[in-house]
């Protein structure tokens, strides 16, 4: 590359309709590491939806960069053939994402695709499997109650959940919502108070 070419790297991640799912901002990790240990200069595109500070589309200048890298996710739908568009000047790469349809302008407007899987194609381990390592974050189990309605005047029960919850927003941990209801039918609940202390145990 010349000292003026610059990547800018995108994904589901950088639509505003889009969505940020841990695998692709796992994957997204991946190729910055990659890229920094080649020495090559890159931007990554963010929704306002998901990261406010950016930078997001409306920010860059297309003409900045010269080359495209679209990451994970499928490479299907109006968002991605809008990258085409906006960006045909660019090589446009997309690399470990999903091939719906080869035919279709999402797919075909790419100069090469390194798929993960595609139909006629074994599929290869996802780039998030191969991402650094981050740093461990506390697990905190959180028990709310709604009901309780026998309190009358006296419940608190809503204010009491809206603070602790926005104040649990702001803190950098994995957050799991527990209930103590039991019931043997629904999965998604304990059905023993010894599953509930298992959970709790590894808090």
């Amino acid at each position: 590359m010349h000292g003026r070419d610059k990547i800018l790297v995108t994904g589901w991640f950088s639509f505003l309709h889009g969505e940020a799912t841990a695998g692709d901002v796992l994957a997204l990790r991946r190729v910055e590491e990659v890229l920094g240990s080649a020495g090559l200069a890159y931007d990554v595109v963010w929704s306002p939806g998901f990261r406010a500070e950016g930078p997001h589309f409306a920010d860059l200048d297309p003409a900045a960069y010269t080359r495209l890298v679209f990451v994970c996710g499928p490479a299907h739908g109006w968002q991605v053939e809008e990258l085409h568009r906006r960006f045909a000047h660019c090589v446009r790469i997309a690399v470990g994402v999903s091939v719906i349809d080869p035919g279709s302008p999402a797919v075909t407007g790419f100069h090469r695709v390194l798929a993960r899987d595609a139909a006629g194609t074994d599929p290869t381990p996802d780039l998030a499997a191969r991402a650094p390592a981050l740093p461990a974050r506390p697990v905190v189990g959180v028990v709310l109650t709604h009901g309780q309605h026998e309190y009358g005047g006296q419940r608190r029960h809503e204010e009491v959940a809206a603070g602790l919850t926005r104040w649990l927003a702001g803190k950098d941990c994995a957050r799991l919502e527990l209930e103590t209801r039991l019931d043997a039918h629904d999965w998604r609940l304990c059905g023993t108070p010894a599953q509930l202390e298992a959970v709790l145990a590894r808090l």
